[in-house]
């Protein structure tokens, strides 16, 4: 009974949303205006996943591979937006993959350490909080993954700049500057 309860409210409440935008409350004057911006979102996703580079996608894909394979760890890391996608990438990496092939992807995310990244960034400075983790937890030939929006956050840059010099596999997935994506493929 709770169920369709739920559902019943759903369908009072949806429509009435749809009326107002989030950006200051403006009607929309008829759901043929929601439609439109549906569309066009739906056709703005397709093209961005046209234009992805699949031959630098399966490269990617081989590295993980690789270090699956060698029983390397897998560091995964971003900021603001991208440290939930890294932590989901992380979550699907160790839980969906490893429960697939058998045996287990070694990752970890370094921004779901809320006390060690506040511990690092009081200490030291925020631009510390990625690499002074990866000088406890690193290895040669271990991974690191890197995602931002910007492609140069401070933080990113220099966890970068240590994992090239320390040897480590360097990859990065940038929306804009490409200070990042300039650095990556540090192979050691």
């Amino acid at each position: 009974m709770q169920q369709h309860v739920q559902a019943a409210t759903l369908r009072c409440i949806v429509p009435r949303c749809f009326r107002y935008n989030t950006f200051g409350n403006k009607r929309c004057e008829t759901m043929k205006d929601i439609n439109t911006w549906i569309a066009q979102y739906i056709a703005g996703v397709q093209g961005a996943l046209a234009t992805l580079p699949r031959e630098e996608i399966a490269a990617a894909i081989d590295v993980l591979r690789a270090a699956h394979r060698d029983g390397r760890q897998v560091f995964v890391f971003g900021n603001g937006g991208s440290a939930a996608t890294a932590s989901h990438f992380v979550c699907d990496l160790g839980k969906g993959a490893s429960d697939r092939l058998g045996k287990r992807f070694r990752c970890y995310t370094l921004n779901d350490n809320v006390s060690w990244m506040t511990a690092i960034g009081n200490d030291y400075c925020y631009e510390d909080v990625f690499v002074r983790q990866l000088e406890n937890l690193a290895q040669p030939g271990d991974v690191v993954l890197t995602m931002s929006v910007s492609g140069s956050s401070p933080n990113l840059v220099k966890a970068f700049a240590w994992a090239n010099a320390k040897g480590l596999v360097t990859m990065a997935i940038v929306g804009g500057k490409r200070i990042l994506a300039d650095r990556a493929g540090g192979h050691g």
